[in-house]
């Protein structure tokens, strides 16, 4: 079994989305979505996240950026070993798309760098009549 090797700046990011249905109305082509963000730092060196930014891709390739600070009005300071999870939400007229970006981040020791954003899928389910 190898080794993982540590490193001082090592931010992890797991995206969970849920379609929610009870929001959402096909005929209106309005289709929401949830998605629970979970952070954590398994690197040696504290960071604060300090912007988000977000490509959105709905169903008919139409793009969407989103750039602002932090993450549901908080900037989280992530000592080595904690983590920071918070849930947000997306609404798109097409029934699928997918989501993926960076947080930019700053370590105590005053390193800027981008954490990446794994790409991940928003589909609602089908409805069968």
């Amino acid at each position: 079994m190898a080794k993982r090797s540590i490193k001082k700046y090592d931010i992890q990011v797991e995206a969970k989305p849920e379609f929610v249905e009870q929001h959402s109305d096909r005929e209106l082509d309005r289709y929401v979505f949830s998605y629970t963000i979970t952070i954590t730092n398994i690197g040696t060196e504290g960071a604060k996240l300090v912007m988000r930014n977000w490509t959105v891709v709905d169903g008919a390739e139409h793009t969407h950026t989103v750039r602002g600070e932090g993450v549901v009005g908080e900037q989280p300071h992530l000592k080595p070993g904690e983590w920071f999870q918070y849930t947000s939400g997306v609404v798109l007229e097409y029934p699928a798309g997918s989501m993926q970006g960076h947080y930019e981040m700053v370590g105590d020791d005053g390193f800027e760098f981008n954490v990446p954003i794994p790409k991940f899928i928003l589909s609602a389910p089908r409805t069968i009549h």
